[in-house]
């Protein structure tokens, strides 16, 4: 028998707002293609098929034919549901999806109750772990004291070899949403911790012929029998180093027998560039990435003006644009920036940074707001003192009414921290 294994398809997902839908469609085609050139029998999907508990109608329907395409290539389909999916709704038809040849396991109750697929060696028992949040999972599977995703999972696996016990020479597959001990995250995947601790030992899984692993987004080998798939689209900017593929598993009479990774192709790839925003406009350095999603990082000296759309006249898939200055230093703490520093200096530093350097006259502005926000804070700390504020008063720079972040009477204290940082923008 031979099986496909994908996971995370995260349907309805959006990149930066941007609606992924299309590419989606096509890396399910990408897959259904796979499943007609490689003979593929099964197809095991453990969770995460959608990316939002409800999904919307376009997202349903981009799954649907994605599970059509793979049927009509040959492949019967066995599916769980992930930490991002409706265990309830998706598994609402399972039954009559059965009748098609699309296996859900999303209950509990499902847990030890497999698929039985035969080949010509006799049959192999498909089980499936949906996300199983221990709160809400402990007392149906039998172990109300458990906290943790270890101790949950293990009550599930206990039901799986008790059934296999009494099944006899049987091989098994179990799909399972979870993060096992060894795997590495990529940043796109929603935390499952509880309490801290959310993962499982790889050692739950000892003894079983085949583990699909669900919930990391790279393909990643545990074992020899024990994987991840990975999504078959990267859903972060860290992600843009990885190939995204799937592994094809074969079992024999004895059990697992071979497992080979099958690259999938690259819808669009991703790149992160950095220079000012004319560079990025113009530099023959940059062609490549015309058509991929872009992240922009913009070190012009003034912060420019409408730089996404200028952007994507050029980069038509530009996501994500943030400036820094090139002198910026985000590790530098703000007491060291402004100590002995004027407001009026650095209220102007301020400007400059997100705006551009402040004209004469709106300096001019500045330095009164400055002086009468200080004598008014003098007036408070004075009662019936007397002092009269006007806000229209001129005042000359350097005036010591305008404070120093240096002494008590700045606006600007010296005592807390900002690290800074850039400024972004997102579609």
């Amino acid at each position: 028998m031979r099986i496909l294994h994908t996971s995370d398809w995260h349907i309805g997902r959006t990149f930066h707002g941007v609606d992924l839908l299309g590419d989606q469609e096509s890396s399910l085609a990408a897959i259904a293609e796979l499943v007609a050139a490689e003979g593929v029998d099964v197809v095991v999907l453990p969770g995460d098929v959608y990316d939002r508990s409800i999904p919307s109608a376009d997202a349903i329907a981009v799954c649907n034919r994605g599970f059509e395409a793979i049927r009509a290539a040959g492949a019967t389909i066995v599916a769980t549901s992930g930490n991002h999916d409706s265990p309830t709704r998706l598994g609402a038809l399972g039954s009559f999806a059965a009748a098609g040849g699309l296996h859900l396991r999303c209950a509990i109750a499902d847990v030890a109750r497999p698929v039985m697929l035969s080949d010509s060696h006799g049959e192999v028992a498909f089980y499936g772990i949906p996300y199983l949040e221990p709160e809400i999972t402990r007392v149906e599977l039998g172990v109300p004291q458990a906290r943790s995703h270890a101790e949950i999972l293990d009550a599930a696996v206990r039901l799986i070899r008790d059934d296999l016990a009494g099944r006899g020479a049987v091989r098994s597959v179990v799909l399972a949403h979870a993060f096992v001990v060894g795997g590495e995250a990529t940043g796109s995947e929603r935390s499952i911790s509880v309490g801290g601790v959310e993962t499982v030992p790889l050692s739950a899984f000892a003894e079983l012929d085949y583990v699909a692993l669900g919930h990391l987004h790279s393909p990643q080998t545990l074992s020899e029998s024990v994987r991840y798939s990975g999504s078959p689209l990267p859903y972060s900017f860290g992600e843009r180093s990885h190939r995204k593929a799937v592994w094809l598993v074969d079992l024999d009479g004895a059990g697992l027998s071979a497992v080979t990774r099958r690259e999938l192709p690259v819808v669009r790839g991703l790149s992160q560039l950095r220079g000012t925003l004319d560079e990025l406009l113009t530099g023959a350095a940059h062609a490549a990435a015309t058509e991929d999603y872009v992240s922009a990082t913009l070190v012009d000296e003034v912060r420019p003006v409408d730089a996404l759309r200028r952007l994507r006249e050029r980069f038509p898939h530009a996501v994500h644009v943030e400036w820094v200055r090139p002198e910026g230093n985000s590790e530098l703490r703000y007491r060291e920036r402004v100590h002995g520093r004027r407001d009026t200096e650095i209220a102007q530093s301020f400007l400059s940074d997100v705006r551009g350097a402040p004209s004469a006259g709106e300096m001019t502005w500045l330095e009164r707001a400055l002086a009468a926000a200080v004598r008014e804070k003098d007036q408070t700390r004075r009662p019936g003192g007397g002092v009269a504020v006007d806000a229209g008063a001129a005042v000359e720079p350097g005036a010591p009414d305008a404070g120093s972040s240096g002494t008590q009477d700045g606006l600007f204290g010296s005592d807390g921290e900002n690290p800074g940082g850039a400024t972004g923008l997102t579609a």
